[in-house]
């Protein structure tokens, strides 16, 4: 078969199986296959693909219907304008949380030489993005999963930064010694009624997800952890889900966390980042 007839039946089967986006997922996959890039991809879609890659393209076509992550399929995500591996050792980095990377880089803006804690690190793409970014800063990579910090270094080492990038292993905060301006994580928040419904489910890691009954637990604990590591002026930024910001408000007004919360909405009008700022 061609190129481009692979390209259609591959369409095929994605849009009859409901996977979003077939045109361009059936276009990915190929490009996997082939061990070529979009333009080499297009340049002559009239060209006979060997048996073999035929045989290989059809079956992860087969195994993304079934629900595997292309992510996964071809062990990269982009993210922030940058290629990261991936695998199931670590959640896939999504586009919403592109607006945590950037209102970090916006803020860190105001220190000569930022320090900053990324906790729940996971593939390493916040803090490798950070880090390739702000060539001025100081990076803490925090994660629990020893998995994932292979993953992150591997990433860092990948985009140049692994100089600059400290990689700890423990439960949020706890193996951070000294203090930084800002803290920035990425901590499941999932409902944990609500996980079945994610679209990944059975192929990321559940730490990853699970957030608790409201999807707040992990990030609750970081914020009370939070005020003996921060410098003065410094701040926490977390990602967090639909309907989270007024619960997570009261918590840090309840707990005398901070009086200064403010929050960032993404690109559906979801209040999606919030800014814990301490005095």
């Amino acid at each position: 078969m061609t190129r481009r007839e692979l390209l259609a039946r591959a369409q095929k089967i994605l849009t009859d199986h409901d996977i979003p986006e077939p045109s361009l997922e059936a276009e990915l996959l190929l490009r996997h296959a082939l061990k070529i890039d979009r333009v080499h991809l297009l340049a002559d879609t009239g060209l006979v693909v060997s048996s073999g890659a035929e045989r290989f393209f059809l079956k992860i076509v087969d195994h993304r219907i079934k629900g595997e992550p292309a992510a996964y399929i071809t062990g990269q995500r982009e993210f922030y304008g940058l290629d990261f591996e991936v695998n199931s050792w670590v959640l896939i980095p999504r586009p919403e949380t592109e607006l945590l990377v950037e209102k970090t880089i916006e803020i860190a803006q105001k220190y000569t030489t930022p320090l900053i804690a990324d906790i729940g690190t996971g593939s390493g793409a916040v803090a490798a993005t950070l880090a390739y970014h702000l060539p001025q800063a100081k990076i803490y990579a925090i994660d629990i999963s020893e998995r994932a910090l292979i993953v992150a270094r591997r990433n860092s080492q990948k985009h140049g930064v692994e100089k600059r990038i400290t990689y700890l292993q423990g439960n949020l905060l706890e193996p951070l010694a000294p203090q930084v301006n800002i803290i920035v994580a990425n901590l499941p928040y999932i409902r944990t009624g609500d996980l079945t419904s994610v679209n990944t489910w059975g192929f990321e890691p559940l730490a990853a997800l699970d957030g608790g009954a409201d999807g707040l637990n992990k990030i609750r604990e970081l914020c009370l952890e939070a005020k003996n590591k921060l410098l003065p002026d410094g701040c926490i930024l977390l990602e967090i889900g639909l309907g989270q910001s007024k619960p997570l408000a009261e918590f840090v007004k309840t707990n005398r966390i901070s009086s200064d919360t403010v929050f960032y909405n993404d690109l559906n009008g979801i209040e999606r980042v919030a800014r814990i700022q301490f005095g």
